[in-house]
């Protein structure tokens, strides 16, 4: 049976509330045909805060439960959106919630946790405030960069993969990443060299990758392509000369071709044109080698909150021994080498273990153990090769450590737990696998990370209490 359409329809309508997102929710009553009740249409509306009152068009408007819109016009501001962003623009994805006063960004995601940990059957009382950031602009030491079909170097538009928009500015990132930006997009232009059409597969640029460590302030920039840099070498010394001539700071500059296509590898082939394959940072006095495909804290100012806050949690002492499940390069690990007797690291990524034991060497500790393994497998084996552990930390990514994983750490059985987590959703999930083991949950730390977007930071102590 055909439904019935209806005709598109302008509304005005006031937004409620955002999402995890950041996208905001609005409701719109329809005048009753029959009886008492109209009919509930749900908006998602992008780039908007709580209060705004915009003006949004909803083809259909009358045959359809929910919608997710662009609004036309923005009527009246809401007393939490930041004036000094501007509203007459597309915005690139990313930051969703640049447009929301800060103090009012911190509150809604305090809002977040509490509400996840209540869902996992936490009090709302173990939820300390927020720790936010002095100043939170240009903070990422990491950009990466699309190349659109059209030309145009910049980041995909909100909720649309196959648009890329034209990065003319960030809050996000620092002024030197903007001014590279600048010149390998002009480069592209005068050479006319294509970026990769997201359907077809063809075209020779696919994304620019720029680190830069506050610490240190060397620089990082990484083309990544879909041939070989022979043919094209003339113009890579070009890039190169604007490059340095403009960034004298810049110590690493690669061609690395994809071998995945538009796929993420972590096989790629990389080519140094200038400098050498990694940049030196340092994150809490400790040296750290940094490649291209490194998972590296992409905000220093708040990482070192952040490890300070679980070191804190953890009450690390001497004599203990440690595990580090999920360690990346050992950004936990080495403090936590540095305060007790050993410390196990288990990562499944192979390059990410050989630089934690590069890491650990070049930092002079001899106290650490990397094994490379899936964590449920690894820290099954880890009792007979290494020892039990006393403590033990998980930073797992934003999706979660899961069931399973967390099921093992249960069996593992140290007296304490500390949940380093970048998903808050996925945290009050695994939260719960936990609670048959007798452990509860004695404190819970938000930290602000990831300023302007909806990603949110949260450390959780667990002790053993059965």
């Amino acid at each position: 049976m055909k439904k019935n359409t209806y005709p598109t329809e302008v509304l005005d309508v006031i937004v409620e509330s955002l999402n995890e997102k950041g996208v905001g929710f609005a409701r719109y009553i329809h005048p009753p045909e029959k009886g008492p009740n109209g009919k509930h249409l749900l908006l998602h509306i992008d780039n908007v805060v709580p209060g705004d009152k915009v003006r949004v068009t909803v083809v259909n408007a009358k045959g359809r439960h929910r919608a997710g819109v662009a609004y036309d016009e923005l009527l009246e501001p809401s007393p939490l959106r930041n004036l000094d962003m501007p509203t007459n623009r597309e915005m690139a994805a990313g930051a969703p919630l640049q447009f929301m006063k800060y103090e009012a960004q911190l509150a809604h995601k305090e809002n977040l946790i509490k509400g996840y940990m209540a869902d996992a059957g936490v009090s709302e009382d173990l939820v300390k405030p927020i720790i936010g950031m002095e100043n939170p602009y240009r903070y990422r030491n990491k950009m990466e960069l699309t190349f659109g079909a059209d030309g145009v170097l910049g980041m995909h538009q909100q909720g649309n993969y196959r648009r890329v928009i034209d990065l003319e500015d960030s809050i996000l990132a620092p002024e030197e990443m903007i001014a590279i930006k600048k010149i390998v997009g002009q480069w592209q232009k005068d050479y006319q060299f294509p970026g990769v059409d997201k359907d077809t597969k063809e075209g020779l640029l696919a994304n620019l990758l720029m680190r830069q460590s506050f610490a240190t302030g060397e620089i990082m920039v990484a083309l990544y392509a879909l041939e070989q840099p022979d043919q094209y070498q003339a113009a890579i010394d070009d890039l190169r000369d604007r490059l340095l001539a403009a960034q004298p700071r810049i110590e690493s500059f690669q061609w690395i071709v994809k071998k995945g296509g538009m796929e993420r590898s972590y096989d790629n082939d990389a080519y140094v044109m200038y400098g050498r394959d990694y940049i030196n940072d340092r994150l809490q006095g400790f040296k750290f080698r940094i490649w291209p495909d490194t998972f590296f804290q992409v905000n220093p100012v708040q990482a070192e909150k952040m490890v300070d806050t679980a070191l804190s949690m953890a009450q690390v002492s001497p004599d203990m021994r440690v595990l580090d499940l999920f360690c990346g390069i050992g950004t936990f690990s080495l403090p936590l080498a540095r305060a007790s007797k050993e410390v196990a690291g288990i990562e499944i990524v192979e390059n990410s273990i050989l630089s934690a034991r590069r890491n650990a060497e070049d930092n002079d500790l001899d106290n650490t153990f990397f094994m490379a393994s899936d964590a449920r497998l690894g820290m099954k084996e880890l009792p007979e090769v290494w020892g039990q552990p006393d403590l033990l930390l998980l930073d797992p990514p934003r999706n979660g450590a899961g069931g399973k994983v967390m099921r093992a750490i249960g069996r593992l059985g140290t007296d304490r737990i500390v949940y380093v987590s970048c998903g808050p959703k996925s945290l009050a999930t695994d939260l719960v696998w936990l609670k048959d083991f007798g452990y509860e949950v004695v404190e819970v730390q938000p930290i602000d990370q990831f300023p302007h977007t909806a990603h949110l930071e949260t450390i959780v102590l667990l002790k053993k209490v059965k």
